[in-house]
Order: structure tokens, then C-alpha cells, then sequence
């Protein structure tokens, strides 16, 4: 059997229901749709920790966030732990990525032969390729820049404020990050020869904050014509606001502003439909759409109104958490929607499957087939002089929401309150219910997502003089085992446990 091409496109901040696979009528993803039609929607589908660096070390490695140890925006994956680009690598799949990956170092090696990045805050915005180029043709993505960067954010005109960052984009849209990353997406598929299999994940920056589409994009949408999206109140609730006020000030949305945001969000999400279908116009083009695995998903949502919010940063509410995703396998036309629940964590194993190859021990992945009793995630707040963690854990019906101890927290159900509005955690109707959640999060974190164990025999050392040597290693085994009664001169296979 022929190996299959892997094609894996990754949008950021997108919530499940911004799609129209997923029943919204409002936004225009038709090759994101077409490619639903051929393939499965996962309808229940989670991630494990809604910020954006620890949800994609999450994606790659199969791994919770306890785990990978990626608690933040700015930490690093252990080198010795396995990823399933690395996995591909080593079994013979040329592998790339292009856009934001989020990582630390910016070209961390994740198991990608070539990186060709737009980063968008932290120290890849001043490592990476497409903020050279801009630099290179004497242009700046300044409203990104202000909107990412705390110390332009201090200085940001009033109406980027009023406007929860809401304007079009100061580029020409050739240099836009979307249309750059498309760009770059099709010379890797270029690349693909049909004979050495190929895995690319191409990483959009959109539709994240700041909401700044090209002007054309921009113009599809009209904001009075959208339909809000449920959950939508007429101010944050208490519970929300005690948390967090947002990173801009939740109690200064209306409706009217709702509404603008909404049709950028939804003009960056038709910008990506469009990149989508360049992508598989060329596959087809080229004659290896049939052999590709296709996936589109995202690393978390967004609130987009809900509990009179937007963006991220409170309670791992449902819009934030559900993101989508859709699976096109090789020579498959389904059509079909899974309603299992279904975990970012388990894409890994679904890529590996399809190729052939085994998982890592240390995955925490579940068919897709089979889908969970339970979805998990969590979260850690850090400060200067704290630090809490927060959980989620989701069956079909209730939802349980932790956050700096065991003792107060939320219960939801998302039968009756899908707007997770009425905290049941007091109810002693629902007692049975708290405990056997409870019970699931206990076994989540210590037993099937245990800790793993990381191996780097490369790791930095604090003398150079004493680097790992393989050809000193190997005179000392062979020595030991012409010294040792029990030694054979010949073999030197202890050199590795």
C-alpha cells in the first residue's frame, strides 16, 4: 500500500461553530465545506488547554499539558519526548511547516525537515521569515504589532481600544500573514513528487486577534446582517468578571461592536476557505489529492460573545474549548458527522494509524472511532507570587469546572443550560453526578494522561569537554567487556539502556 501524504491545516482561535460544516449560515467557507463533504466532521471535538502554544504541543505530541510540561505561550517541549511529525520523520515522510507554530526557540525541532514561519508575538515575531521579508520590502504589520506587543499595546490609539482592534488591515493583502502562509503552502506542495510521502502543516496566525482582514475580505461581511451567536448577554456575568475583565474590557461590548468583530472574524475566516482551496486545487492539479490525508482544525475557540466576551482568558466555557474538526482520509468520501467526543490529544494517533505506524507509549491518544467517555483539560494561571490550575472535565451532558482548588467550582448541565449560565455545584440532585466527574478527572490525570518520562541524551551539558562521545563510549564498553568474566569483546550493545 502506498504511503499516504499528510496534509494538516491548523487555523488559531477558531470555535467549532464559525464554520458552515458545523451549521452556521452566516460565514462562507465553501472549500472547507466541500472538503467536510468527503470526508468526517467531528462534531464534539475538544481541546486540552484553550492558549495557543500548550494546545499545539498537545496536537503534535498526543500528550496533555501535564505531560509535555508546556504550561504557557513561552516554554519549550522536552526534546526527548516523541512527537508524530518526528515519528513520520524517522519512517521516511518528508516533513515541513509553514505559519505560526508558537514555539521556543522559534525553529525548535518538533520532527519538521523545513520551517518556514510567521510568528505572531513572543520572540518568533523577531526571529521569523515573514517579518524579515516585510522588513525586506520596508512595510510593518503595525496593528498586529500593536495588538501582540505590550509595549506599543501601552501607546495604542484610543480607537483600537473602542474598537476591540477591529480594522483593516495596514498591508497590501499579498503581504497579509493569511495570503503569505497560502503562498508558502503551495511551493511546499509543490515539492510533493508523489513518490517520497509528505507531511506539511501550515499553521494560519487568523482568525486570532487582532480581527484586521484585507479590505476586500473585509467587504464580504455587513455586520447588521449576522446573526449573534448563542450565548450572547446583555453583560458579563459576575462569576466571569471576578475572574478576569479580558484583555480588552468586556464591560464596554455592545452589541453594535459584537457585530463589527463578528464580520472580521468571519472575513479572516474566509480568507483561510480561500487558502484551503488553493491547497486542494493544487493536489488535485498534481494528482495526489486521492493519497492525501486531509485534517482542519484549530488549538482553541473564542468566546465571540458569549457571556458578553470575546477572545479568551476566563472560565473553559464550551465556545472557547470546541474547535473544529474535519478528517479526509485517502480514496474517502463519507459524509458523515461524528457527535463521539473526541480530543485535540487524539489526532496524533489518527495520523500514525493512517500511516501505518505505531504510537508512542507515551501518547495518550483514543481512536477517533471509539471516541471518550470524557474530555479533559486544564489550565495554569502564573503570576510574579502565584500560581493555580484550573480543570475541565466534559461528558456528553455535564461539565465540571475547577480552578485553584477542589473545594468551589462549576457544574453544568449542558442539556438543560447549554448557555452554561446555572451552576449546579451546590445541588444535591446532582451529587451522584459531581462525584462520578470528579472521579473521571482523578483517573484522567494519574492514570491514563500520567506523567511521562523525557530522554534526552543530547541535552546541554554544563563542560563541553564532556559531550556525549559515541566513539569514547564505545572504547569504554569495550573494555568493560574484555575486563569483565561476563564480558564478550565483541559486543558493545550496552551502550544504550
Amino acid at each position: 500500500m502506498k504511503k499516504p501524504n499528510i496534509l494538516l491545516i491548523h487555523a488559531d482561535q477558531l470555535r467549532a461553530d464559525c464554520l458552515s460544516p458545523y451549521g452556521n449560515r452566516d460565514v462562507k467557507t465553501p472549500a472547507i465545506a466541500r472538503l467536510a463533504e468527503e470526508g468526517t466532521v467531528y462534531d464534539q471535538h475538544y481541546c486540552v488547554y484553550p492558549v495557543c502554544t500548550p494546545s499545539r504541543y498537545s496536537l503534535l505530541s498526543g500528550q496533555y499539558v501535564h505531560q509535555h510540561l508546556g504550561w504557557g505561550n513561552h516554554c519549550t517541549y522536552p526534546s526527548g519526548l516523541p512527537t508524530f511529525p518526528k515519528i513520520l520523520r524517522e519512517n521516511g515522510w518528508q516533513t515541513a511547516a509553514v505559519g505560526k507554530m508558537h514555539f521556543t526557540p522559534t525553529y525548535l525541532d518538533m520532527g519538521f525537515d523545513r520551517m518556514t514561519l510567521s510568528e505572531q508575538d513572543g520572540p518568533g515575531r523577531f526571529d521569523d521569515d515573514y517579518h524579515r521579508e516585510l522588513m525586506e520590502n520596508g512595510l510593518i504589520d503595525d496593528i498586529d504589532l500593536i495588538d501582540q506587543r505590550s509595549e506599543f499595546r501601552a501607546k495604542a490609539d484610543p480607537d483600537y481600544f473602542k474598537s476591540f482592534g477591529t480594522q483593516v488591515s495596514d498591508l497590501p493583502e499579498e503581504f497579509h500573514s493569511t495570503s503569505w502562509i497560502t503562498r508558502q503552502a503551495l511551493r511546499e506542495l509543490e515539492r510533493w513528487d508523489g513518490e517520497n510521502p509528505g507531511f506539511l502543516m501550515v499553521g494560519y496566525i487568523k482568525p486570532h486577534h487582532p480581527f484586521d482582514p484585507p479590505q476586500r475580505y473585509a467587504d464580504l461581511y455587513h455586520p447588521e446582517d449576522l446573526t449573534l451567536l448563542p450565548g450572547f448577554l446583555p453583560e458579563v456575568p459576575k462569576q466571569d468578571l471576578a475572574l478576569s475583565r479580558g484583555y480588552f474590557d468586556n464591560t464596554t461590548l455592545d452589541e453594535d461592536k459584537l457585530r463589527r468583530i463578528l464580520a472580521y472574524y468571519y472575513a479572516a475566516i474566509t480568507q483561510i476557505d480561500d487558502g484551503v482551496a488553493q491547497m486542494l486545487d493544487l493536489l488535485r492539479k498534481k494528482g495526489l489529492y486521492e493519497n492525501t490525508m486531509i485534517l482542519f482544525t484549530s488549538d482553541h475557540g473564542d468566546y465571540m460573545g458569549f457571556h458578553h466576551m470575546v477572545l479568551k482568558g476566563n472560565h473553559m466555557y464550551d465556545p472557547l474549548m470546541r474547535v473544529p474538526l474535519i478528517i479526509r482520509k485517502p480514496d474517502e468520501k463519507t459524509c458523515a458527522h461524528s457527535e463521539l467526543l473526541t480530543s485535540n490529544i487524539d489526532v496524533a494517533g489518527e495520523i500514525l494509524r493512517e500511516c501505518g505506524l505505531p504510537l508512542s507509549p507515551m501518547m495518550s491518544c483514543c481512536p477517533l472511532e471509539t471516541g471518550r467517555q470524557y474530555v479533559l483539560a486544564e489550565q495554569m494561571y502564573l503570576s510574579p507570587d502565584s500560581r493555580s490550575y484550573a480543570y475541565m472535565i466534559r461528558d456528553k451532558r455535564y461539565k465540571l469546572l475547577l480552578e485553584g482548588d477542589m473545594w468551589h467550582g462549576m457544574l453544568f448541565d449542558l442539556e438543560e443550560d447549554p448557555e452554561e449560565l446555572r451552576n449546579r455545584w451546590e445541588d444535591p440532585a446532582l451529587a451522584d453526578v459531581k462525584t462520578g466527574l470528579f472521579t473521571c478527572l482523578l483517573n484522567g490525570v494519574a492514570f491514563e494522561g500520567g506523567a511521562s518520562m523525557n530522554l534526552d541524551e543530547d541535552a546541554p551539558v554544563n563542560c563541553p569537554e564532556n559531550r556525549r562521545d559515541d566513539t569514547r563510549r564505545a572504547e569504554m564498553v569495550r573494555y568493560l567487556h574484555q575486563k569483565s568474566k561476563a564480558g564478550n569483546p565483541g559486543d558493545i550493545s550496552c551502550t544504550t539502556y
